[in-house]
């Protein structure tokens, strides 16, 4: 047992711990030391899921790392609550695993990086479409030069909306999906909720790790609030680049979520190039690349993920062994990128103007 991997799961705001303790209870060089909630009877589901031990649940961190000492950390809190809580943990010495967005703001999230760079422990942000084959081999495609130089990212993500699945996809009903809206996380502004705060940074992240690194000159957002709630629930960003135009759009309320049925519009990327275009659509078990050779388009299989890949547990044991730095979407370099963007389309949607890549402005919400 001393071999393995020692993790732990701290603040369960955000239900893709659920998933997350999953696959570190899986993972055969893992040990899941300990779960930690302000909030005790969140964690029920997880400690009958996984049988933890009495001994390893607590409701202070303190107390946690009083117990045990830890590889890895996963921490899920609520989108503007990550500044605040990768501070409280980082000096605790294990690397951090932080759920999706990075951040509520950009200034959030360079608190994050000084935290963890003063602490000297790595810091991964998990965005799950990192994990999904097609979206994966299509980096794969554009590296290899298959579509020329990545010039544009078409992205439209989103599902029917954050309260009707918990863990592990299990569905809620629209009674209790309308019970929940009042006191969830997801639909207050202080919180960071909102539509463009939980999805605009996918597009942005792996349209940035498409895009090689670079960045867009200008943004310009809109977003769609409906009557009686304080965030969006759709929004339509467009960013401008030295190479010409990208779209990402978020949408809370589609007609069906794309891990059963792909909605229409579907859920996923287009990538243009400056030698042909690559479809990855979320899930799909098919892509469709254009290329000079075969303008016409054909149909390709996704490579399966392999290990250490599949997911974001199996990566940072990866990363930890091998103590190697983090890389692709995962990595500070890149989704500080995607992040900055996202502060864009704050700020272009609340003064309804184009707007400049925003670098350390502290955004407001929507």
């Amino acid at each position: 047992m001393s071999d393995r991997m020692k993790v732990v799961g701290i603040n369960f705001d955000h239900f893709h711990m659920g998933d997350l303790l999953r696959m570190a209870h899986e993972h055969p060089e893992v040990e899941l030391v300990g779960i930690c909630d302000e909030h005790p009877e969140r964690m029920r589901d997880a400690i009958n899921t996984f049988q933890i031990p009495q001994d390893r649940v607590h409701s202070d961190p303190q107390t946690l790392f009083d117990a045990t000492s830890a590889d890895l950390a996963i921490l899920c809190p609520a989108a503007s609550k990550h500044g605040d809580w990768v501070e409280r943990i980082a000096p605790f010495g294990c690397d951090l695993l932080v759920e999706k967005p990075f951040a509520g703001s950009l200034a959030e999230a360079d608190r994050m990086i000084a935290a963890c760079r003063a602490a000297d422990v790595r810091l991964a942000i998990n965005w799950p479409l990192a994990w999904v084959a097609s979206h994966r081999m299509a980096k794969r495609l554009i590296d290899e030069g298959r579509i020329g130089q990545c010039i544009e990212v078409h992205y439209y993500g989103g599902n029917r909306g954050p309260l009707w699945h918990v863990a592990d996809k299990v569905e809620r009903t629209a009674e209790q999906v309308d019970q929940a809206k009042p006191t969830s996380w997801f639909y207050k502004q202080s919180h960071g909720g909102g539509s463009l705060l939980d999805y605009l940074g996918y597009g942005t992240t792996l349209g940035t790790w498409y895009m090689d690194g670079r960045r867009p000159i200008e943004v310009t957002a809109m977003v769609d609030r409906p009557a009686g709630l304080e965030v969006d629930e759709h929004s339509v960003v467009v960013a401008r680049y030295e190479t010409g135009l990208s779209k990402f759009e978020t949408r809370w309320g589609t007609f069906t979520d794309p891990w059963t049925h792909q909605p229409q519009p579907k859920c996923g990327f287009v990538l243009v190039g400056t030698e042909g275009t690559i479809s990855s659509y979320d899930y799909d078990t098919s892509m469709r690349v254009q290329t000079r050779d075969c303008p016409a388009g054909q149909l390709i299989e996704p490579a399966p993920l392999a290990a250490p890949l599949q997911n974001p547990i199996q990566y940072m044991v990866d990363v930890i062994r091998t103590n190697r730095q983090i890389d692709g979407p995962l990595s500070t370099r890149i989704s500080r990128i995607g992040q900055q963007i996202v502060d864009s389309a704050v700020l272009s949607a609340r003064e309804q103007r184009t707007v400049p890549l925003v670098d350390t402005l502290e955004s407001e919400p929507i």
